[in-house]
């Protein structure tokens, strides 16, 4: 059961907690808008889709906000603890400190199991929800918008230059129209003094000209028979249909996935599938090589007999070789002639077994790239757990509660933890360190120096005892 003293204890993690949350939310989704603004402007996009896109987006920052502020929370928590002597009247009263310590890990553990579950289902399916509206968005042409003394040519088939416009009635001066030909339409280029926009739906512009003129061009039957026809007007208009323009959104579903976007069982499917393919590559070589080896040699009988006689009468001056098969062969030419067809062997074979290596890389480096996105769904949840552990023994050393020291501690914690998991992301999808240890590495660093603090504040364990001894 959970005494009053712990219940105090778990009240001041969970302001901070929630504060820290919220903060790192609010300041990762303004890094999100500051890097993707440029995707978002001027694309003409619904509002309920920009607001599904950010949504999808705080999938991710979820899973990183909710270990960094277990790990601000907990050296608020028991910074204040200590800092109010609270800490040193139950060390008096024969308390030990680990019983404090105890709930703060089980609800860390608690909120690894939760964030796992988030980051293993939950983060994969936000994450291609994401990146198909990206695409989507990428692939997005721009709204209709016409700027001065700019070429406008994002309608099929149309080509716009307006030479002035006037903002206060929307009018437009010197206008130019280059319209390519189509099957309904012939190429032309219309000019006018003057015009204006009318939008009567919004799938449906229509622009209407006032004093200008037309010069198209008719075809014949070849193209020396194309002749010019000008005309003059003093109203025109011309009806474009902006459907091409329209935000049109996949479906996600239809789109392949990537390593960021699957759950660790789905991965893991994906990495047997290689390695079976591996296997099968291998085969495929060794059947290739088995059969070359077996397969006749095309000779006649008679020069078979021929060469068993001269191979039986020479017998003399045999080199001596480290290998076991040429010390048996029956004199030096078939020495050579052995040696001869190994280097033919491995001349043919080069290229397939080049290939070979090639495709068995490039599948270790697939399956490292899977293994390492299967280890960070689960080691990054569990620094709830690591922070709880280094948090608790440094916030009681420090014995200060308040957010600036802890801010302060925590930026060179989570600086170094996340350049750590940056690196070992890297190197592991390199095949260079193991993708365990790129992951849980860092995990592995902070637990031990936590476990050494945390026998430092709560046994009579004490590390500058070590160092009294090792001078």
């Amino acid at each position: 059961m959970i005494n009053h003293v712990q219940k105090d204890l778990i009240k001041k993690h969970i302001g901070p907690f929630f504060f820290c949350f919220f903060s790192i939310m609010f300041l990762l989704l303004m890094q999100f808008l500051i890097l993707h603004v440029d995707k978002l402007v001027g694309k003409g996009l619904p509002i309920s889709i920009v607001i599904e896109l950010i949504l999808n987006n705080l999938a991710y920052m979820v899973v990183l906000a909710v270990p960094m502020s277990v790990l601000v929370s907990t050296l608020i928590g028991f910074g204040k603890f200590s800092e109010w002597n609270e800490l040193t009247a139950l060390r008096a009263a024969g308390i030990n400190p680990i019983k404090l310590i105890t709930p703060i890990l089980f609800l860390g553990f608690l909120l690894f199991l939760f964030t796992a579950y988030f980051s293993n289902y939950i983060l994969p399916e936000s994450n291609h929800k994401a990146r198909s509206l990206f695409i989507d968005i990428r692939t997005q042409k721009p709204a209709f918008d016409l700027q001065p003394a700019t070429f406008y040519d994002n309608l099929d088939g149309y080509t716009f230059l307006i030479s002035e416009i006037d903002s206060e009635n929307d009018s437009l001066f010197d206008v130019t129209v280059i319209q390519e030909a189509s099957d309904t339409r012939n190429r032309a280029f219309i000019n006018a003094e003057k015009g204006f926009l009318e939008s009567p739906d919004e799938s449906t512009l229509s622009l209407h000209l006032l004093n200008g003129s037309i010069l198209r061009y008719i075809p014949g039957q070849d193209r020396r028979d194309e002749t010019l026809e000008k005309s003059t007007f003093s109203r025109y208009r011309m009806s474009f249909d902006l459907s091409d323009l329209a935000f049109s959104r996949s479906n996600p579903d239809q789109r392949t996935r990537t390593d960021r976007t699957m759950s660790a069982e789905a991965m893991i499917a994906v990495i047997d599938t290689l390695e079976q393919e591996k296997m099968r590559e291998v085969q495929n070589f060794r059947n290739k090589i088995q059969h070359g080896r077996d397969a006749p040699m095309n000779i006649p009988e008679t020069r078979v007999f021929e060469l068993s006689r001269e191979i039986v009468s020479d017998t003399t001056y045999l080199a001596d070789s480290r290998f076991v098969s040429l010390r048996f062969q029956p004199n030096t030419r078939t020495q050579n002639s052995s040696i001869n067809r190994a280097i033919s062997a491995v001349d043919h074979y080069r290229p397939e077994l080049q290939n070979l290596k090639s495709n068995l890389t490039w599948r270790d480096l697939r399956i490292s790239e899977f293994m390492v996105e299967v280890h960070k769904k689960f080691s990054i949840p569990f620094a709830c757990v690591v922070f709880v552990l280094l948090g608790a023994p440094i916030g009681i050393l420090t014995r200060k509660g308040n957010i600036g020291i802890a801010a302060v501690i925590s930026c060179v914690l989570l600086t170094l933890y996340f350049v750590a998991i940056i690196q070992g992301e890297k190197l592991g999808d390199r095949n260079v360190i193991s993708p365990f240890m790129g992951m849980w590495g860092i995990n592995i660093f902070y637990m031990i120096i936590g476990i050494i603090l945390t026998l430092h504040v709560t046994t009579s364990i004490k590390i500058t005892n070590f160092l009294k001894r090792s001078e």
